[in-house]
């Protein structure tokens, strides 16, 4: 009896010309047949946001034995809804998304599109992984980390992952990883988060700019200690974000 192929979604918010997302389904090619759905531009920073008032686009890019590529006019999420409805001709195996330009550790991963496509395809009880390195560098040297990538995203699609759990993979621009670490997110925050300039009409207007502040830089137990350190983090991610231990102490009655 012939075994059906395994079949791998591939997402990013950085648009379907990244040079991250070319990379990452030529690095699933191997495990399964891929099809790749993403923005038809950079969609950075779009979190878990969804086109609610918008008619949405899907366009056929190429097509070839074991790989196909589709651009979306939607959100990463947006990407991961209509691939599982009309691009795939069955359910994916696994949605992996990056491998993203710049990293979402720590509450970055909050904003970022990348962890939203994953998210969204843990919400539709999907196995999934987000990918990111810590450069913003449009032209990136991907090769010392697609082993651990091909390991991870191999491992998860053989042995899936809890329900409701889906995992923030993040590398260090390093040209030799120190390793991989599973940890939790470091505490942090962004701050002096504004560029203000002023149009030459005279208003004023602001730029997104920030810096990001560690709150426990000495937690070896963290992702930003991994990274700042050579290594990549592997942080599992759950949908639930019940504080339980609070349940019991809140009285509002």
């Amino acid at each position: 009896m012939l075994q059906t192929k395994k079949l791998i979604l591939v997402v990013n918010d950085d648009g379907y010309l990244a040079q991250g997302i070319e990379v990452l389904a030529q690095a699933m090619k191997p495990l399964g047949d891929v099809i790749v759905v993403a923005p038809d531009d950079a969609r950075s920073g779009s979190s878990c946001s969804i086109s609610s008032t918008l008619p949405i686009h899907l366009r056929t890019i190429s097509e070839e034995p074991g790989l196909k590529i589709i651009a979306c006019s939607g959100t990463p999420a947006d990407c991961v809804k209509l691939a599982l409805e009309y691009a795939c001709p069955r359910q994916p195996d696994m949605v992996v998304s990056g491998i993203n330009h710049g990293d979402n550790a720590s509450v970055s991963l909050h904003y970022s599109g990348t962890m939203g496509a994953a998210l969204e395809a843990c919400m539709k009880g999907l196995p999934a992984i987000g990918f990111s390195l810590r450069t913003h560098s449009q032209h990136c040297n991907f090769q010392p980390y697609l082993e651990t990538v091909v390991r991870i995203s191999k491992q998860v699609l053989e042995h899936g992952l809890p329900q409701d759990v889906c995992l923030n993979v993040n590398f260090p621009e390093v040209e030799t990883l120190q390793g991989s670490r599973v940890c939790r997110m470091a505490r942090g925050r962004w701050v002096a988060e504004w560029q203000p300039a002023q149009h030459p009409h005279g208003a004023d207007f602001y730029w997104l700019a920030g810096q990001f502040s560690n709150l426990e830089p000495e937690a070896e137990d963290t992702d930003m200690w991994a990274l700042d350190h050579g290594y990549a983090s592997i942080v599992p991610i759950r949908l639930d974000m019940t504080s339980y231990e609070t349940l019991s102490t809140l009285n509002f009655s």
